[in-house]
């Protein structure tokens, strides 16, 4: 069996059901396990968010396999999102020992910067076509004492319409660009941009291309008003200072351009990450963890 916290049986290999009653029994066992004190899970989505009291701060964050999609060439991406447990604190985990992917390299473009509560979808490991639902990727995060490794693999229980939309809607997330002829991206996995370089302490500009499809289902499509802006949010996703935004949310004009700036505390590398949701929001998602793509751009800070 694995551990989780350290010294306590994982369940991240006990939660590998099958089928929705499995998973509906498993949920039952989980809270009685929670119940006794241990806190590790690994089973996607939701069931592995951690149960206990929230507060501000002093807690820490675990890794969330949220699902794996098929891309357009074949390959497939395993979406990877977090749980930090905190409510207001938030917290930093560098690449390295305490923060990493295998196999492979360490950084597989996993966040270092963890804002508080849940975030879904937050980045996508790609496989090749011939990856098999046998391996996995696993994730590792060592922070105040608790180790977390949760796996993700090509299991078909666990494919989402991160692409597509559930059920078939034909919603599809929105597309992002760093240029307005430039390649796009959607879905968690999204696009790298070209790099950028700034300043301690001076702000550059980061511009971002976003359009959607306006099928938004939920509340918005049944009132008959399609076609809502795209919502945008910047994060700093790694790199070793704080980042300021402004505005954190850009709204995209008529050319599908929104502008924000970028302001850096500290010298070094770091990754901004731009969320786009359309109008039914990651709260609405569902199993199909749609509609919302990720954009991301490197930036080389120096004094």
């Amino acid at each position: 069996m694995e551990l989780g916290v350290a010294g306590r049986p994982s369940i991240a290999r006990f939660g590998l059901a099958h089928s929705l009653s499995q998973r509906v029994e498993l949920m039952r066992r989980l809270l009685a396990v929670v119940v006794c004190g241990a806190l590790s899970l690994g089973a996607p989505l939701a069931a592995q968010t951690p149960l206990g009291p929230l507060k501000a701060s002093g807690q820490g964050v675990t890794p969330a396999f949220e699902g794996w999609y098929k891309n357009p060439d074949g390959t497939f991406s395993l979406s990877f999102g977090y749980y930090n447990r905190n409510t207001a604190e938030a917290l930093e985990v560098p690449i390295g020992p305490d923060n990493f992917i295998e196999p492979g390299p360490k950084d597989q473009g996993q966040p270092t910067h963890f804002e508080p509560r849940r975030h879904w979808g937050v980045f996508a490991v790609k496989v090749p076509a011939n990856f098999g639902d046998k391996k996995e990727v696993v994730w590792t995060i060592k922070i105040r004492g608790e180790t977390w490794a949760i796996p993700g693999r090509l299991h078909p229980n666990w494919q989402i319409d991160a692409l597509e939309g559930e059920g078939g809607s034909g919603n599809t997330p929105p597309s992002l660009r760093f240029s307005a002829a430039g390649p796009e991206g959607a879905g968690p996995g999204g696009i790298y941009g070209p790099p950028l370089s700034g300043k301690v302490g001076q702000a550059i500009a980061v511009n971002v291309w976003a359009k959607d499809d306006g099928k938004a289902v939920g509340s918005i499509a049944r009132d008959g008003r399609p076609g809502q802006n795209v919502t945008l949010t910047w994060f700093k996703h790694q790199g070793p200072g704080t980042v300021t935004f402004a505005p954190p949310n850009p709204r995209a004009g008529a050319d599908d351009l929104a502008t924000t700036t970028a302001t850096f505390s500290e010298p070094g590398e770091y990754v901004l990450r731009v969320r786009a949701n359309d109008a039914s929001g990651i709260a609405g998602a569902g199993h199909a963890q749609c509609c919302w793509s990720n954009a991301f751009v490197k930036v080389t800070v120096t004094r």
